[in-house]
Order: C-alpha cells, then sequence, then structure tokens
C-alpha cells in the first residue's frame, strides 16, 4: 500500500481540487450526472483501488506520480460518469503521469451520455456458416441478417465481429469488423498476441476468449466513433476526447524515455489517435473480469 501519511495529504489535496471544479461545473449548468451516478461514492471507489495501484517499476502511483496528474485523472472520471466498482475505467501510469482510461463498459456509458438518443449498444461475433447480411445506407451499415446455428460457435472459426448501436427511434447503426481488420487491431498490443503466421496464439487472453474480445473491440470502436464526432459543447465528450489525446500523448512521452539512454526507436502512435489500442483495452477488460483491479497489466 502507498505510504499512509502521503496518501493521506495527496487524497485531501485531489480530492478537494475535484470536488471544487465539479461544483463549478455544475453551478455553471455545464455538468448534469446521469440520476444514478453518485460522484462521492465513485471518488471512494477510485481511492481505494489507487492506494494499490502500482506502475511497471512497482512503486506505488499514489508516491510516484505527479499531485496534478491524479486530480486529472480523478476529475476525468467523475465528469465522464464513470465508477471504476463497475469496470468502467483503469488508472495507469505513463512515467510520473496518472491518467484514467475508459474501459468498453465506459466508452458504452460516456457514448450514452453524449448522445441520449441511443438506447443500446451490443454485439455479436459472426462464424463461418452464418448467414450473415448487411447493407448500406447513407454510409451507414445496417444489418440485416444474421443467423447462427450452435454448431457454428462451436466448430467455426470467427469471420468477424460487428457492433450495433440502438437508438430510442429504433433506428439502428452498425460498425462491422472483418477478423482481419480485428487481428491488425490487435496487433499493435504490446501484448503480442497474433504470432508471425498470423495465427491467435492460444496462451493469450485473445486466444481464450476470442469471440468476447472481438465483440468488445468492435463495441469498442463504435463507441469511440460516437464519442469523436460529437460536439465539444457537451463537457463530457471534451473530457472524453482530451482524456484520449492525453494518454496517446503520455503514453509516447513515456516510451522515449524508457528508451532515452538505449536505441532510437521509432514511436508508432497511428492508429492510436483515439488512445491505447482497442487490444490493450480488451485486454485490461478480461483482468478486470478476473482479477479485483490493483493496477491493469501491473
Amino acid at each position: 500500500m502507498a505510504t499512509v501519511n502521503n496518501a493521506l495529504v495527496v487524497k485531501k489535496e485531489t480530492v478537494d481540487i475535484v470536488v471544487s471544479r465539479v461544483k463549478d461545473f455544475q453551478s455553471n449548468g455545464e455538468l448534469t450526472f446521469p440520476a444514478n451516478y453518485i460522484p462521492q461514492n465513485a471518488l471512494k471507489s477510485a481511492w481505494l483501488i489507487l492506494q494499490e495501484t502500482q506502475n511497471m517499476d512497482h512503486k506505488f502511483v499514489l508516491d510516484y506520480c505527479t499531485k496534478d496528474s491524479i486530480a486529472n485523472a480523478l476529475l476525468s472520471m467523475v465528469v465522464q460518469g464513470l465508477n471504476p466498482d463497475k469496470k468502467q475505467c483503469y488508472f495507469i501510469a505513463y512515467g510520473t503521469k496518472l491518467m484514467m482510461q475508459r474501459s468498453y463498459f465506459g466508452s458504452i456509458a460516456v457514448a450514452k451520455m453524449v448522445d441520449p438518443n441511443i438506447e443500446d449498444i451490443f454485439g455479436e461475433s459472426v462464424y463461418e456458416g452464418d448467414e450473415f447480411e448487411y447493407s448500406k445506407v447513407r454510409g451507414k451499415n445496417v444489418i440485416t441478417k444474421h443467423i447462427q446455428k450452435i454448431e457454428n460457435v462451436n466448430k467455426s472459426k470467427i469471420i468477424a465481429a460487428y457492433a450495433t448501436i440502438l437508438y430510442f427511434s429504433g433506428k439502428e447503426e452498425s460498425t462491422v469488423l472483418t477478423f482481419d481488420q480485428i487481428k491488425q487491431s490487435w496487433k499493435q498490443s504490446k501484448m503480442n498476441p497474433v504470432a508471425d503466421d498470423g495465427q491467435i496464439k492460444p496462451s493469450s487472453v485473445h486466444g481464450k476468449f476470442t469471440a468476447d474480445m472481438c465483440v468488445k473491440t468492435a463495441i469498442n470502436k463504435a463507441c469511440k466513433m460516437v464519442i469523436n464526432s460529437s460536439s465539444d459543447k457537451s463537457i463530457v465528450s471534451k473530457f472524453a476526447k482530451e482524456t484520449d489525446d492525453s494518454i496517446v500523448e503520455s503514453r509516447a512521452e513515456a516510451e522515449i524515455s524508457d528508451n532515452a539512454n538505449g536505441e532510437l526507436i521509432d514511436i508508432q502512435i497511428e492508429g492510436e489517435v483515439e488512445g491505447i489500442t482497442d487490444a490493450e483495452i480488451v485486454e485490461m477488460d478480461k483482468k478486470n473480469e478476473d482479477k479485483a483491479a490493483t493496477g491493469p497489466g501491473f
């Protein structure tokens, strides 16, 4: 656990800052929380997790990360209406900066907040042998047919996955990804779940829970499209976008710093402008489902 005295000092200073900023947003009419969201409960849950969270060097983030970054991570969590107890977000250290990253559950919640017309977001994997069809309506994908037999799930390989956004009006829009597109996303992950021959490593999370990971990747992609296309007039969408951008920047800075005294490397962030790769988000989701969060990947 982080040093007790330091944790208490950091807690008082950071929580006071977060509460003050949130009250300012509320008094200015910029922020309204969902009816079932209690910021104080989310902050308490986050603080309990942060006391046990360590970075890659096994240093407690409350001792190692800057107070400003801790406050910003908590503020971003609250503004986006997220709660770590509901597995909606994680806290990750990049160098001395603490960042808050949405899980796919969190991305669904934020997508619904920035677009209140969304009723539900769900996804499915498509197996070889399924009857699957979709059409293009004004550039948007609409699933028109998906008939699946149970034997396909048991014996056939996955050929695609999709995520569907259902609106209260009855309109549906889907994000469809082929398995090759999904694997391309997974190849960006530091966990390296895709072998050189293009096969998914059986021992990886992706190999053990392939269907789940495919669906989560598609859902995360669909949610990002909603969030990134939303108006910046919404403070929720503004914080969501800024958080994703900050993660990319902090990650690049940390990688450059880690390799400063070693061989010069090319930091590739193309395809990650929306934050951590989809593959890494779903990896963290699965870990969080299997074990209480003590800092994802640490």
